[in-house]
């Protein structure tokens, strides 16, 4: 069935781009970070791909992510890091879904919930290095939780197979919270090991760190962003990443129009002379930013153009001067700027954003497609 507009996504690029990060990695694992559909790019597609080039575990945020992995049939080692109380652990602990503990209240429905499983679940204690997002920070919070989780694993509830925390500022290289950060967490570790622990995995780095941090690897790096071929480190270059991804749509309605013509609502744009104006049938309903209205560029008919006037819900309007271009037409939003078309990097820094925001927020009426097929 055609439709007005697709994500097309290069499998063999999430491949390749694995390849390299593993090379960076340098003998850690590599755990394909997929949460939020992967990316945009879609979730178990994203995943055997990345399997395919060469990552051996999984990450998601939500547990209901690494259900579906699982339902999709992808069985690999996968880590879920982000819980609520009252979440179905002890599926997940049945399916093998790994779980990060950061909490007190988290390690105990965890238990719990392997109790009533009747196998222990396997855990990554989460640190608070530094962000001051999840996990126990250092001290009492960090003793308590090691030794309510060694406990547990004497009792056969749990498996403390991991320890883990997360950057604030990999991706500004010489920030003082990096080093800080990476000797907390080297003394939380040894905390933990010293107190009994026998971690499989110590984890810390995200794609900067993978690609920048060669002291922050350990065990296993968990890359993001850079598994779909956008840098974590604009200033830094691509650091030969590929885009895997490549938003395009057909033009819905071309005509022309008078000068003085006012475009789209609040007339924020004017034509300056009679001119062709084309209909793209996206809009901030499929994830295309309002925000860059009269800001973000298009590559229709050969050429660059800017948005026209307001980001509407499901379309938007473009100025082609006096080119031709028909209904039908591909116009290419954003891809790897192979053809001249912008990049998803090019939008968010015309935004003031990062490109993750870009890729991620493309909806779910935008079908995904894989034109060199699964992996």
């Amino acid at each position: 069935m055609k439709v007005p507009a697709e994500a097309r996504v290069d499998l063999g690029a999430i491949a390749d781009n694995i390849r390299l990060l593993r090379e960076r990695a340098a003998g850690a694992e590599v755990m394909a970070m997929v949460k939020a559909e992967a990316y945009g790019h879609g979730l178990a597609e994203a995943a055997r791909a990345a399997l395919a080039g060469g990552a051996t575990w999984l990450g998601v945020a939500k547990l209901g992510e690494a259900l579906r992995l699982r339902d999709a049939g992808i069985a690999v080692r996968t880590l879920a890091c982000v819980g609520v109380p009252g979440e179905p652990y002890e599926e997940a602990v049945a399916r093998d879904v790994d779980l990060m503990v950061g909490a007190m209240w988290t390690l105990r429905e965890v238990a719990q919930a392997a109790e009533r499983a009747g196998r222990p679940a396997r855990i990554h204690l989460k640190a608070d290095t530094g962000m001051s997002r999840g996990g126990a920070r250092g001290g009492d919070d960090w003793e308590e939780l090691v030794d309510a989780a060694l406990t547990a694993e004497a009792l056969g509830h749990v498996r403390v197979v991991g320890v883990m925390s997360h950057f604030a500022c990999a991706d500004e290289p010489g920030h003082p919270s990096i080093a800080a950060q990476i000797g907390a967490f080297t003394d939380m570790t040894e905390y933990a090991e010293k107190a009994g622990a026998r971690f499989e995995v110590r984890h810390l780095a995200n794609s900067a760190a993978t690609l920048t941090l060669p002291e922050a690897r350990f065990d296993l790096v968990r890359p993001g962003i850079a598994i779909y071929g956008l840098t974590p480190v604009p200033r830094l270059g691509d650091f030969g990443l590929r885009p895997a991804m490549t938003l395009v749509a057909d033009a819905a309605l071309v005509k022309r129009v008078p000068a003085g013509s006012g475009v789209s609502y609040g007339h924020t744009y004017t034509t300056a002379r009679d001119t062709t104006l084309a209909v793209v049938p996206v809009g901030y309903g499929d994830g295309i930013p309002r925000h860059g209205s009269n800001l973000l560029e298009v590559l229709a008919g050969g050429r660059r153009r800017t948005i026209a006037g307001r980001v509407c819900m499901d379309q938007f309007v473009i100025d082609l001067g006096d080119d031709p271009l028909s209904a039908g037409d591909e116009i290419v939003l954003f891809g790897p700027g192979d053809r001249g078309e912008p990049t998803a990097q090019e939008w968010a820094d015309a935004l003031g954003t990062i490109s993750y925001e870009i890729v991620t927020r493309i909806g779910s009426r935008v079908p995904r497609a894989y034109p060199g097929g699964a992996l």
